[in-house]
């Protein structure tokens, strides 16, 4: 048995990275779990998911303690893995992955990825110094911008270089699933966000004037922070997924129920 990986396009790279998420098949996990989850805060048997991360290290070519996991709480922290981290015990490493959203490293074969379902996973790669990151935005993450958090840690811990680097945004709610109330329109809107990001879509039993709801481009508004960041429009690749429409194939929440699984979305330099 094989985990089925979406992986994402590397030209440019020179096969120094490996970018991918994890759709819901090929793993032993049952019911709103089945088949690949390899998230154990989100209610899975624990022998499901390190069979499930079993499979996902010898895909990889790795150590099952090498596929970092954090716990993350749609919070804007971002944690560098290093050999300092690498060589605590896994309570540990727990205990430093507990609310965390973004994890980076510049060490080559650890896996650093976010697990979504339905929010958006963005991966990222400087090729000028070698560094790798994972985030995971959902709307209280992309409205903190932790998209451009992220990078300037990169930045300040890792000399990172913006417009040496790629992007990669994975499978996510689109712009036409993504409902949302008025309150979340206004968090974006008090964070200065250009609301063309929004539009409104006929929603049943809707008590507005028009009978409408807004709806939020959760892709777009991270894509433009990565512009924003500095990153080059041609480095930036948009999987065009939306876990909503395509729930058979990538955990949507919003679809299966928060008892579900979750895609793991993970970048690695080899």
């Amino acid at each position: 048995m094989r985990p089925c990986l979406t992986r994402y396009p590397v030209d440019g790279t020179n096969g120094r990275v490996e970018a991918f998420s994890t759709t819901r098949r090929g793993g032993v996990s049952t019911g709103s779990y089945g088949e690949f989850n390899i998230n154990e805060f989100c209610g899975d048997q624990p022998e499901c998911v390190l069979a499930n991360r079993r499979l996902l290290a010898e895909e990889l070519g790795i150590g099952v303690q090498d596929i970092i996991v954090p716990h993350q709480t749609h919070g804007k922290t971002a944690r560098r893995i290093d050999a300092e981290f690498l060589g605590r015990s896994a309570d540990g490493r727990r205990l430093l992955l507990e609310g965390v959203d973004a994890v980076y490293t510049d060490v080559p074969r650890i896996c650093v990825g976010v697990s979504t379902a339905d929010c958006i996973p963005v991966l990222l790669f400087d090729s000028r110094h070698n560094a790798v990151a994972a985030v995971h935005a959902g709307w209280r993450g992309t409205v903190a911008r932790i998209v451009e958090s992220t990078i300037a840690a990169m930045v300040a811990d890792l000399h990172a270089s913006p417009d040496e680097m790629a992007a990669w945004i994975g499978p996510g709610i689109s712009l036409e699933a993504f409902e949302v109330g008025d309150e979340v329109y206004k968090a974006f809107l008090e964070a200065g966000f250009d609301m063309n990001i929004a539009r409104r879509f006929p929603a049943d039993g809707a008590k507005t004037e028009d009978g409408c709801k807004w709806h939020i481009d959760l892709v777009e508004c991270n894509r433009r922070q990565l512009v924003a960041a500095r990153l080059s429009e041609r480095n930036i690749y948009v999987s065009g997924i939306c876990t909503f429409s395509r729930c058979a194939d990538y955990f949507s929440a919003r679809r299966l129920g928060i008892n579900s699984g979750r895609i793991y979305s993970g970048i690695m330099l080899k």
